[in-house]
């Protein structure tokens, strides 16, 4: 390899890490606040979208049913979110913040993949597919297989 791709690919490898480490320590910034990144993703999504089935929030964070409902479980747990049955629909359950889950939701420093999701609705679309096929070529570089 020469100097300049090897260079490059040390850079690359950097720039990977570095954006590991820093959602490392934006996770542990909001887990101070008394909530997991994950459960600041739900509060956050239902702060944006409004009341959302379970589906929709699993959907939102590409977590199979039964971590989606664990998740949605503490928070009404925490006093952040209620779960009620679809009146339309008695088998569909609907999730909405409380007071307390809105405060959270709102005064939590946006970071992490929060901030990513706000940042990447707002590029072209030419840029997001540039950005999509850089990190599909990282997924089958590192060998990874797509499980929810």
């Amino acid at each position: 390899m020469n100097d300049s791709k090897q260079a490059l690919s040390k850079q690359t490898i950097h720039s990977f890490l570095t954006l590991f480490r820093y959602l490392r320590r934006y996770s542990r910034q909001v887990s101070r606040q008394g909530i997991r990144h994950r459960q600041f993703s739900v509060l956050l999504f239902l702060l944006e979208s409004g009341p959302a089935t379970v589906g929709q929030v699993q959907d939102y964070l590409y977590q199979s049913a039964s971590t989606t409902s664990t998740l949605i479980a503490q928070l009404e747990e925490a006093g952040y979110v209620t779960r009620t049955r679809s009146q339309q629909d008695n088998r569909v359950v609907i999730v909405e913040l409380t007071p307390s889950g809105q405060d959270v939701a709102q005064n939590t420093p946006l970071g992490g993949i929060p901030l990513l999701r706000k940042q990447l609705s707002a590029l072209p679309q030419e840029q997001l597919l540039a950005l999509d096929t850089a990190l599909a070529e990282l997924l089958q570089l590192m060998e990874v297989t797509e499980n929810k």
